[in-house]
């Protein structure tokens, strides 16, 4: 019963903007840290940006001024505003959440970025 539901994605140019959203129940959203994965072929999963429950917000250092993560808790959702999107942007996102060391992940959703 307790899943990740991410929807968004797709295709973009170099310069435009794309959302992600991640749905989930609100035993899993309550109190856990939802972040953001990716992972481009060839290449290993790194962390994109992170929100704890009391809303403090981490990026990487690639998606700095770019991305914006953000909560809704009326929804138990966590969105991804992907803004001036890069074709090294390129790569499946995966929606997180933690609670101490009990994790959960999404499917993966596919973000391409032509240039």
């Amino acid at each position: 019963q307790e899943q990740l539901l991410e929807t968004g994605g797709g295709f973009a140019q170099a310069g435009e903007s794309l959302r992600l959203s991640c749905s989930t129940s609100a035993r899993i959203f309550r109190d856990s840290t939802m972040g953001w994965f990716r992972q481009a072929p060839g290449k290993r999963r790194e962390l994109v940006a992170t929100i704890t429950s009391g809303g403090i917000r981490s990026y990487s250092n690639s998606v700095q001024g770019r991305f914006t993560i953000s909560r809704d808790a009326a929804k138990n959702t966590v969105s991804l505003q992907m803004d001036n999107l890069k074709p090294e942007d390129t790569a499946v996102y995966l929606c997180n959440s933690r609670e101490h060391f009990l994790q959960y992940w999404g499917q993966g959703i596919q973000v391409t970025v032509s240039s």
